[in-house]
């Protein structure tokens, strides 16, 4: 994986409560200022609420990169973040942290000119992230802990994550983008192996393959016209000026993502959304009007136009997910469990019951075979803490070649299913070695190679750009060469 950067702000709790908060910056402009240009650092007064006195400190400007100004503030936020997050500096860390700090306003303004973009939807649901993350923490443990902790409300803490974590996205998107044609030949990555001394070839621990087979447990009539006709109530409801679209969203949408925004979902193109979806969504043209019941692979959901942008839209959208019944869970694991049992009597293999039986339209046509799915690659091994918790615990007491007993779990499209699954293959742990860990070594010569081109392009933006910083710098040992000119 590409180096990940720090993003500086409140994205720690402790940060937050020590540092000072609303540290101001130089006014920014459309453009970085190149090395020709000149800012001279100043110092600054800001409020300091967490010393828990009315009066001020002066925070001073110890480095601008461009015309972006970094405060010691900054400096300091990002040393706690660092701590109360374990992460250790390769060096001096009162070196380090201000150019880490600097290489992410270099991102940062290239990712601008560049116009590399984030949603609204992709932050919200982001930053939601982090805080169940933290309300989840065992020293935390409730919404009103943290905001205890924090001083401040949910709503202000999201407020001031926002602009944090569209940074960090953007950081990422850069370097994606900085790397997005990286290639590395099999005969590099066989060079590469040839040369690495033995110690250093890395350990790969124990991965899996697994076969899986799912029957979806039959929904009710009854249960499905009681969830459409709660959809017609809230369209009713909205039609007739009761409440808002979004008010019934955030209270009743079963899409955990897009119902703390109200159902909406972000600019995004036709193929980023569900067929069936994407098929009422696009025909909508009256934003006061409300579309009819869909069904697709989440549930069944009514869809509101918020805007169109020549092939992209943004809309809101309410969905429920008819419940399954006890009974219903049972009946797919009793049909499993005769399944199972066939399978054991010879009278057809596992893979051929998947073929024909299965409901997961993604691993049927692959006779059942799992894939694990990342940014670098597509393979059927799996670490047992990628799969998915119900599938590691049928897995995990398992010999090569025998099947589970039918077991609940939900799949990636948030629905209840039965499932049996098969251990096709066990690999313990061992030495990489180019047989069978080729993609192992090849995801580390691509690293090494993103690596170097994110090094080279963050040693020439520095060259190009306009850096100044306080003497106090001057003899640091930098991760990258340019800073002191």
């Amino acid at each position: 994986m590409m180096r990940k950067y720090i993003i500086i702000g409140v994205a720690t709790l402790a940060a937050t409560a020590m540092v000072a908060a609303g540290a101001g910056r130089l006014a920014p402009s459309t453009s970085m200022l190149q090395a020709t240009d000149t800012i001279v650092p100043d110092t600054q007064t800001v409020n300091t609420p967490a010393d828990g006195q009315d009066g001020t400190v002066v925070d001073e400007v110890v480095w601008v990169v461009g015309d972006e100004a970094i405060l010691r503030s900054e400096i300091e936020v990002m040393r706690i973040q660092s701590e109360a997050e374990g992460v250790t500096w390769d060096g001096d860390a009162d070196c380090r942290i201000p150019e880490q700090i600097a290489v992410q306003k270099l991102f940062l303004h290239q990712a601008a000119l560049d116009s590399i973009e984030v949603t609204e939807s992709e932050i919200a649901q982001g930053v939601e992230q982090r805080i169940n993350y933290w309300i989840q923490m065992p020293q935390i443990g409730s919404k009103e802990r943290l905001e205890e902790i924090q001083r401040k409300s949910i709503t202000q803490i999201r407020q001031e994550m926002h602009d944090d974590y569209k940074n960090q996205m953007l950081v990422q998107r850069m370097q994606a983008k900085l790397v997005e044609d990286v290639a590395v030949s099999p005969a590099e990555v066989r060079a590469y192996f040839k040369d690495m001394p033995a110690d250093s070839i890395p350990m790969v621990p124990t991965t899996v393959e697994v076969e899986i087979m799912t029957m979806t447990p039959k929904i009710s009539a009854e249960e499905i016209n009681r969830v459409k006709d709660e959809l017609r109530n809230y369209t009713e409801r909205v039609t007739n000026g009761e409440t808002t679209f979004g008010t019934l969203a955030r209270l009743y949408s079963e899409d955990p993502g897009s119902a703390r925004q109200g159902g909406e979902l972000g600019y995004m193109g036709r193929g980023m959304l569900d067929p069936a979806f994407a098929s009422v969504a696009f025909n909508l043209t009256d934003p006061s009007k409300i579309s009819k019941i869909v069904e697709t692979e989440f549930g069944y959901h009514i869809i509101q136009l918020i805007d169109k942008r020549g092939d992209r839209i943004n809309c809101r959208h309410i969905l429920m997910k008819p419940k399954v019944s006890d009974e219903a869970v049972e009946q797919a694991k009793l049909r499993l469990d005769s399944v199972a049992n066939d399978i054991k009597e010879g009278k057809f293999s596992f893979e051929d019951a998947v073929t024909f039986l299965s409901d997961d339209k993604d691993t049927r046509s692959n006779h059942g075979l799992m894939v694990n799915s990342s940014e670098n690659e597509r393979t059927s091994r799996f670490k047992m803490q990628d799969l998915p918790s119900e599938v590691a615990r049928a897995v995990a007491p398992l010999e090569v070649g025998q099947m589970s007993e039918p077991f609940k779990m939900v799949n990636t499209k948030g629905k209840t299913v039965c499932a049996i699954v098969k251990l096709k293959n066990r690999i313990d742990a061992h030495r990489a070695n180019i047989t069978e860990d080729f993609q192992v070594l090849k995801d580390m010569v691509m690293e090494k190679r993103r690596d170097e081109i994110i090094h080279n392009w963050v040693v020439k933006k520095i060259k190009d750009t306009y850096v100044r910083m306080s003497p106090e710098y001057a003899g640091c040992n930098f991760e990258y060469e340019g800073w002191v000119k």
